[in-house]
């Protein structure tokens, strides 16, 4: 093994001088407020019970997927798990990815051409940007959830437009402040503009809307969204992800996304467990069976809910609510108002924000500092992740543990 590079080791070094190195631990035995197992379903062993019951049912006693999905690893729980995500999610049609960044790196890779305009978020998540850099499209972002500075853009950018497609980029809840757009506005905004939306809904299904389909279907723009990302390591607790939309554009993402056609399949294991948590979600013995008697709300969907209210007093109660956010960063401390599961307590400097995860998981609360860069210089935080099985006192008493530190 020959030395490491040194252009390589010098960017480390920066890393570990500025406290932002990133190293690789194993969770501690804290209350879990760090996790994206918001409804609780990636512990729940009632869902590993009957996932096993399902692959039993489905005979299928396979380990591994053998290949690719075009070649041997597109096995019959593809289908029927798709045909579940167009019922549950009102789509077209819906195409199952790897992953989340998968699926994100896949789309924005192939579909937009050269000469197209992205319109993006600027708290975009990092896979929508790396697929971004992937395509030959021109690439411009506006102001976080800003409907003043995109309409500038689009004024300025079309112009000029010819035969441009114009793709509108952002999140229905996103992952780091947890706050959320104006879609129903986006919406007529896109059909101003003859624009196509886009919307990753990662952090927003199993969270919002009946049964949790997600905040698209919550406003009922559903047709109006040329594509939507869903997917199943957040709220479901699983794996994987789907692109949702039109036939045509499944068919256009089989033929041209990297990402799926050149990668192993998911196992039937995977599917079958994202199976099992829609049929829980629907809340029948047979999903998609029809039965009016469904719940409209799952349990646990209702407990999260019911702790983010008590989250969301207690930070008005301790006055640690967030400053308005202003132009420069430093003028933002303290939480970002959110109704996600998501919330975020913005203390800048790398230093700081690791010294007080550092005393609340001493206290027995995992809860994870966001650096930069992964979030700009200056919006360093503590994020917390709520969750359905996080108690009332877990809240109060961490929010009180972190209220004795000047933030």
């Amino acid at each position: 093994m020959g030395p490491f590079p040194q252009n390589l080791q010098k960017k480390l070094d920066i890393r570990k001088e500025t406290n932002a190195f990133r190293q690789l631990e194993t969770p501690g035995h804290w209350v879990d407020f760090s996790s994206n197992d918001y409804l609780g379903f990636a512990r729940a062993k009632a869902m590993f019970e009957k996932t096993h019951a399902y692959l039993m049912h489905h005979n299928m006693h396979q380990n591994g997927s053998t290949g690719s999905r075009l070649l041997s690893g597109n096995h019959p729980l593809y289908a029927a798990l798709e045909a579940v995500l167009c019922e549950f999610h009102q789509s077209a049609a819906a195409l199952v990815f790897n992953s989340g960044y998968d699926a994100n790196l896949g789309f924005f890779s192939c579909v937009p051409q050269r000469g197209d305009i992205i319109l993006f978020d600027e708290y975009i998540h990092a896979s929508i940007r790396d697929g971004i850099s992937m395509s030959h499209a021109k690439a411009y972002k506006f102001k976080h959830n800003n409907i003043e500075d995109l309409s500038l853009h689009l004024a300025r950018l079309l112009k000029t437009r010819n035969n441009e497609v114009v793709y509108i980029v952002t999140e229905s809840v996103f992952s780091m402040d947890g706050d959320s757009p104006d879609l129903e506005t986006l919406v007529q905004l896109c059909k101003a503009h003859t624009a196509h939306l886009i919307i990753d809904e990662a952090h927003a299904v199993g969270v919002f809307g009946e049964n949790g389909v997600g905040l698209v279907q919550k406003f009922g723009i559903e047709k109006e969204v040329f594509a939507r990302l869903v997917t199943f390591g957040k709220a479901l607790g699983c794996h994987g992800a789907a692109i949702l939309g039109s036939e045509t554009l499944k068919e256009y993402l089989v033929n041209f996304s990297r990402s799926l056609i050149y990668t192993t399949a998911l196992p039937p294991h995977s599917l079958a467990t994202v199976h099992t948590i829609y049929n829980e979600l629907y809340k029948t013995d047979n999903a998609l069976s029809g039965d009016q008697h469904r719940e409209k709300w799952h349990p646990n969907i209702q407990q999260l809910h019911q702790n983010i209210k008590v989250f969301k007093a207690e930070i008005k109660r301790l006055k640690l609510n967030a400053v308005s956010r202003g132009e420069a960063p430093e003028e933002i401390r303290g939480f970002i108002e959110s109704d996600s599961a998501i919330h975020s307590c913005v203390i800048p400097g790398n230093a700081k924000v690791k010294h007080l995860a550092r005393i609340l998981q001493s206290n027995g609360y995992g809860v994870k500092p966001i650096l930069s860069p992964t979030v700009p210089k200056g919006q360093e935080r503590l994020r917390f992740c709520l969750h359905a099985y996080n108690s009332e006192e877990e809240i109060i008493h961490v929010l009180e543990t972190l209220s004795m530190f000047e933030i």
